[in-house]
């Protein structure tokens, strides 16, 4: 009887960690976007503009799907303000003018930190329990993310002077994410995956285009420049990278916590290799497949144990 409950616990799982994979190869495929944009468009103007996509999309989806917006009371609003201002206006104003700094493979290596920083502070504030074999699975992970970014490119440490200025900055965004990820504890389950997004990108949205209007960078002519594959990698950013991806990844922290669905961000570098490798003929190399290979092997340490763990009490 134990068995047949631990076994459909974990079967039960399933759906959800094949989102949170589904989330880092849309999230791995930003980095072929956003390479895409880099030349052409103000940072702060892309990332005002992927969020407004990101808005309506979520807009459009609620109004087809007759969801109504639900009303959030004063402390919602103080908790949401705090997520759309770390999740989305911080995060993107550390991680596009952190890039100005520091290439985007440096910055990839420093983001990769996001599972641990997360696990800490969930043990730290909320007294997740962090067991050895989760401990050396994040490890892994961490591990495998870093010989897949230095394996793509070996010039990964080296930097101009101010290269710190980035380091710095590019930090924030792991910051930043990590309080977007564990802020959500109560929002998750008060209002939902769906309308606490939502509201968040809606905040960070209208705070991106605040900036962007009181620095002059809200031109007519820059959105009228905009070509077919410019309009395209913003809508692919907006919609399926923030809108589908930051659902998804809520309602994984509302099913298996904060710790175990973070722990899939270290599949973001893995996944944008792969798809550098087939939309961009970039070669794969062999520490490249053992880095994936580590990678998969510390999500499955950090989810497998963790699922016969909890139910050793049922």
């Amino acid at each position: 009887m134990s068995t047949d409950i631990k076994t459909t616990s974990i079967e039960s799982d399933v759906p959800v960690y094949l989102k949170l994979a589904a989330v880092t190869m849309i999230w791995g495929g930003t980095f072929v976007a956003g390479r895409f944009l880099a030349d052409s468009l103000n940072p702060l103007l892309a990332a005002s503009l992927r969020f407004l996509l990101a808005s309506l999309a979520l807009l459009l989806f609620m109004a087809v799907a007759r969801i109504p917006l639900a009303r959030p009371n004063r402390k919602q609003w103080l908790q949401l303000m705090v997520l759309g201002f770390f999740g989305i206006f911080f995060y993107n104003l550390c991680f596009f003018y952190g890039l100005q700094y520091i290439n985007a493979s440096r910055a990839s290596l420093i983001v990769a930190l996001n599972p641990a920083v997360i696990a800490l502070a969930s043990w730290l504030l909320f007294q997740e329990r962090l067991s050895r074999v989760k401990l050396f699975g994040i490890g892994i992970c961490l591990a495998g993310a870093g010989l897949v970014i230095v394996s793509r490119n070996q010039q990964v440490f080296n930097g101009a002077a101010g290269a710190w200025i980035g380091d710095v900055l590019i930090f924030g965004c792991v910051l930043g994410w990590g309080i977007y990820s564990l802020y959500s504890r109560d929002l998750n389950h008060s209002l939902g995956p769906l309308q606490t997004v939502t509201y968040s990108i809606l905040v960070g949205t209208v705070m991106l285009w605040a900036t962007s209007a009181v620095r002059g960078e809200l031109r007519v002519e820059a959105l009228a420049a905009l070509d077919f594959g410019q309009f395209f990698s913003l809508l692919y950013l907006g919609v399926l990278g923030s809108a589908l991806a930051y659902i998804w990844y809520y309602d994984g922290i509302r099913k298996i916590g904060a710790t175990r669905s973070g722990v899939f961000i270290a599949l973001n570098p893995l996944t944008a290799v792969i798809l550098g490798a087939l939309l961009l003929g970039e070669h794969m190399t062999l520490p490249m497949y053992l880095g994936g290979g580590l990678i998969l092997g510390g999500i499955y340490l950090c989810n497998k144990p963790l699922a016969r763990a909890s139910n050793k009490g049922i």
